[in-house]
């Protein structure tokens, strides 16, 4: 399997030498050549599965110059009842990501699909573990370093440290957009002491921060020599340990492979529902994939128009969903370059047009600059905007209806879903978070505290350890050159 960029100036790279890194070259996101099908005889064999097992099998298409018996070893290592054990009362936790039926109504069914269960309560732990293993694997075998570099809104980060802390030869350097997290989140990634984990609090938003991510990776010269590497979602590896789940949730909600399922996905970067859109691509019958936005509505406007409008830091929302507080999405070229069936030259014009002037327009018509909007239906794509009293209204009546709380972004997902739901196509909302993570919004709902796994009853008030930062790409190269000990 070979990878290329979405912007067709990179040379073409297998599966191992794209996964340190996360930029190509060219400044485009790395893709497989083509999307590898899944028949309808593996689709019936992995019903049985366990997630490790399932996961090794979608992952070999991908990485396919990886000694399998390794792969194996490695989907086993990661996928344990042991590691995603915070599974709330009556989920299983051996099956890592439970389904749980939240209402049927006229033919209709509404799901959610827990992601939760792992070491920081966020769906980022399905993907960041298997990670974490990957990254040790590779290092161990090439004798080498890695200085791992990344943003995150709120929940990347804790997931990154918690899957890299105390592995040999790695280091993380993680931004985030300061006083801009839940108490909570910033606690779960500041309160880390291990000498290999930093945290750097930006002066601005978390678009600042990607921004920054993404200077550093195509500052080729500094990146090699600090030995760069990343965790965003514009890593592939990442993005594709997530089709996983839905591979997961869709045999769990159907019984033969002529049914077909939907997913709602709270969606920010477009990471978590640009896995849906490979697995979609790679031949699981999906209908539709709903991204639900908060206020920070960029996704969703462009899906309802065509139009892409990157906001400025000044127009983002700072909300009570703060890790959908982002304005321009990162993977969401990796969908332009399907959308635009592969025309790489196109892509790279379109995101050069994003970074002058700010967006585009596949609307069609006068001054646009494409007709592709008709064609995004064929993909499945709808959206969705939920609100902050949206939010509070869905977490009440979730709570009075199934006895359940439900987090913040989880919310955003099941308000927007609810609009979609139809007859005999199950609707699997993916779950994002533990609500714990966002208490002051639960306190606010309900009147009370969110449920706290055993471990973090008291975790805000741990010592806390970052440095605050303005949002200036040399200082944080500076940061990076006196700690990395290269």
């Amino acid at each position: 399997m070979q990878y290329v960029s979405t912007r067709g100036q990179a040379a073409a790279q297998n599966f191992s030498e794209i996964l340190l890194g996360g930029l190509a070259p060219d400044g485009g996101l790395y893709l497989p050549v083509e999307y590898p099908q899944v028949t309808g005889s593996e689709l019936d064999a992995w019903r049985s599965l366990s997630y490790a097992d399932l996961a090794f099998e979608i992952l070999k298409k991908f990485a396919t110059d990886l000694p399998e018996a390794d792969l194996k070893a490695l989907t086993h290592k990661t996928y344990t009842s042991s590691v995603y054990c915070n599974a709330r009362a009556g989920d299983d936790a051996g099956q890592i990501t439970p389904l749980r039926v939240l209402e049927e109504k006229d033919g209709g069914k509404l799901l959610l699909q827990a992601l939760s269960n792992g070491p920081t309560l966020a769906f980022k732990d399905m993907a960041m573990q298997l990670l974490g293993n990957l990254f040790e694997y590779t290092l161990a075998k090439n004798d080498a370093k890695l200085n791992i570099f990344g943003a995150t809104s709120g929940d990347t980060g804790s997931a990154a440290e918690y899957a890299m802390r105390g592995k040999q030869d790695i280091r993380v350097f993680m931004l985030s957009p300061h006083q801009k997290m839940s108490a909570f989140q910033s606690a779960q990634m500041f309160s880390l002491q291990d000498p290999n984990i930093f945290n750097i609090a930006v002066e601005g938003v978390f678009d600042d921060c990607q921004d920054m991510v993404k200077a550093v990776s195509n500052d080729h010269p500094f990146k090699a020599a600090q030995k760069i590497g990343t965790v965003n979602s514009i890593n592939w590896a990442r993005v594709v340990a997530q089709v996983v789940y839905y591979f997961r949730g869709y045999l769990s909600a159907t019984t033969s492979n002529d049914q077909k399922v939907s997913f709602t996905v709270p969606s920010g970067n477009f990471g978590n529902i640009c896995a849906g859109h490979i697995a979609r691509m790679m031949g699981l019958p999906i209908d539709k994939l709903v991204a639900a936005t908060n206020e920070n509505d960029v996704l969703d406007e462009f899906f309802r128009t065509g139009i892409y409008r990157v906001r400025k830091a000044a127009e983002t929302y700072h909300t009570s969903s703060p890790s959908m507080d982002i304005s321009k999405a990162s993977n969401f070229e990796r969908f332009i370059h399907d959308l635009l069936d592969g025309d790489s030259e196109r892509v790279r014009a379109l995101f050069h047009k994003v970074e002058t002037e700010g967006g585009f327009n596949l609307a069609g018509g006068p001054g646009s600059d494409g007709d592709e909007f008709a064609k995004i239906a064929r993909f499945g794509f709808h959206s969705g905007k939920s609100t902050h009293q949206d939010r509070l209204d869905t977490i009440r009546d979730v709570h009075a209806r199934y006895g359940i709380t439900i987090d913040t972004h989880t919310a955003d997902g099941i308000k927007v879903a609810r609009g979609y739901v139809k007859p005999g196509v199950p609707m699997i909302v993916l779950e994002t978070a533990l609500p714990a993570k966002f208490n002051e919004t639960i306190r606010e709902a309900l009147g009370r505290d969110a449920e706290r796994p055993a471990g973090f009853e008291h975790i805000e008030a741990l010592p806390q350890r970052f440095e605050v930062m303005a949002a200036d790409v040399a200082l944080v190269k500076q940061f990076i050159a006196t700690h990395t000990g290269l």
